[in-house]
């Protein structure tokens, strides 16, 4: 990054004449005043000669899927929820969170090499990044010289039917889904485990026998596991439902089982001994076999080692559901979220001292109040805070959210959930199996119905032209025109869309957005955020916030 601090350390470089040559990489555009710096320095120490490139590479975004990105800061807090929302904030600082998303998403574009299509909502973040981003891709594509959209310039493809839908989102439009407990694989890893770019961390026992007398206690160890790419089973289950995973991981061990005894039992007959006719026939059939065997044994110990990951980190993931009864929590939140009728009342569940923590009772709560077409009584609310403080909640998140409820126009219009829900499928049979890795018992086998949360169903109707009253007053921008206009003259096909939250995302989203584009035929979606974070670390900012 063009830092003040990394430029310093480039100037002291040249300055000590450390290095033969110098090839400058940076992540993010290089001001002019910097590179001004650099220059000079470079002169002073005689130098020039052995800067041997400088590249602009626009790389400032992180890619955690092929279909996800996130904005690459160093210091998150600075574009965070938080910092966005906070009831004192100077306009000198919006502006330079602004600046700073802004100039992220133009690394985006110019990596992507295509010129978007921008939709957002009016009067909050979102409209401001949007502004900003048009007037950046307006001015770049202007300079024809210097335009990073090469073969994509104002008069080749100004009517292109490639072109991608950008749609910019305001993270106030949905404060319930970043509370929910979740119930698919990977969404469950980033509420309940240590998950950060694509790397589990986990703290495992050292044996489970006791420490002699006066011995210092054993230290626990941290595992780190990578969950990537050319990881088959990660790619196939990551989406899917907790239960569905653990009958996967549990058939895939069976499988791996069986050809190890396979290997086991070749071995054998290959090392039977004698002249015995039947055991010479058992030999020359089975050479191929074990040949065959040996050279699939990198497979099988790849296999293995996957397998491994996946029985550690999923017993992890059940360690927590049993402990805090999410499966309770989730099926309880989804009702809420879609208007079903409730089988017990929430005063129980906050007042139940063996379901969930603190936190959880604490979002659950939230997810009612949020969710709620008509906010409880001043009676009813005394009666829920109370039952919450004796839970142990810290109140500052609600704090926070009666306040947002009051100055949002989502008061009078909740958001609306769609037919969402879920099915009870009974309690589990088929991993309950002896000898499973998982035991399962009490914990129900909750199977999901497709369904569009907020986010999605305002792509959905910005990418099929849907006329709705959620999205009929979004602003419309294109930096390819010569000037701006807000009317919406284009019929283009639009088959590729870039759903983006100002305030902050979650996997939730994500992988709503990932079904979605599944059932369109042709449709691409990529979901990108300001910052990606789990329910903790989004209850922490909405503390932050109550307590001012």
């Amino acid at each position: 990054m063009p830092t003040e601090e990394n430029i310093d350390r480039i100037c002291q470089d040249l300055r000590n004449q450390l290095y033969e040559s110098y090839y400058l990489n940076f992540i993010s555009a290089i001001s002019r005043s910097k590179l001004e710096d650099v220059a000079s320095a470079a002169l002073a120490a005689n130098a020039v000669s052995q800067v041997t490139k400088v590249f602009d590479q626009y790389l400032n975004f992180i890619t955690l899927e092929d279909d996800m990105f996130i904005l690459c800061h160093q210091n998150k807090e600075l574009i965070s929820y938080h910092a966005i929302n906070k009831a004192d904030i100077q306009d000198t600082d919006m502006e330079a969170i602004m600046d700073t998303i802004v100039d992220s998403l133009f690394c985006f574009f110019v990596t992507l090499g295509a010129v978007p299509i921008i939709r957002c909502p009016r009067g909050n973040a979102a409209e401001m990044v949007a502004v900003k981003l048009d007037k950046k891709l307006r001015e770049n594509l202007r300079d024809a010289r210097n335009s990073l959209f090469t073969g994509d310039s104002m008069t080749a493809g100004q009517f292109s039917f490639q072109r991608p839908l950008f749609v910019l989102v305001d993270r106030n439009v949905d404060m319930a889904t970043p509370l929910h407990h979740t119930w698919t694989y990977q969404a469950l890893i980033h509420d309940v485990l240590d998950f950060h770019l694509n790397r589990v961390v986990m703290e495992e026992g050292v044996g489970a026998e006791p420490s002699p007398a006066g011995a210092r206690p054993k230290k626990k160890s941290r595992k780190t596991y990578d969950l990537t790419a050319a990881d088959k089973f990660w790619q196939k289950h990551k989406g899917s439902p907790f239960p569905e995973v653990a009958e996967s991981v549990q058939e895939e061990l069976d499988t791996y089982r069986a050809q190890e005894d396979e290997v086991k039992r070749l071995k054998s007959i290959m090392g039977l001994e004698g002249e015995d006719e039947g055991a010479i026939s058992m030999l020359s059939d089975n050479t191929a076999k074990l040949t065959s065997a040996v050279s699939s044994l990198p497979e099988l110990l790849e296999k293995k080692r996957l397998i491994d990951l996946h029985t550690n980190v999923a017993t992890a993931v059940l360690d927590h559901i049993k402990s805090r009864k999410l499966d309770v929590y989730f099926e309880y939140e989804e009702k809420l979220m879609s208007k079903s009728t409730l089988d017990k009342s929430l005063l129980d569940i906050i007042s139940d001292p063996d379901a969930g923590t603190p936190e959880d009772k604490m979002r659950l709560f939230l997810i009612y109040y949020i969710t709620a077409q008509q906010a409880p009584s001043e009676s009813d609310l005394e009666q829920y805070k109370k039952a919450l403080l004796d839970a142990g909640c810290d109140l500052s998140p609600l704090n926070y959210i009666k306040q947002w409820k009051a100055f949002t126009k989502m008061a009078a219009t909740p958001a609306n959930y769609g037919n969402s829900g879920v099915k009870p499928m009974g309690l589990f049979s088929r991993v309950m199996n002896t000898g499973s890795q998982f035991v399962m018992e009490g914990v129900k086998n909750l199977v999901l119905k497709q369904h569009n949360l907020p986010v999605t169903r305002i792509l959905d109707n910005l990418m099929e032209m849907k006329s709705h009253p959620e999205t009929d007053d979004y602003r419309y921008f294109d930096p390819k025109m010569l000037r701006g206009s807000e009317s919406l003259t284009f019929y283009l096909l639009l088959f590729q869309a870039i759903v983006f939250i100002v305030g902050g995302g979650n996997y939730i989203e994500y992988q709503n957005l990932v079904d979605y584009a599944k059932s369109k035929q042709a449709k691409k979606v990529v979901y990108g955020c300001s910052e990606l974070f789990n329910a903790a670390q989004f209850i922490k900012q909405l503390s932050q916030l109550g307590q001012k």
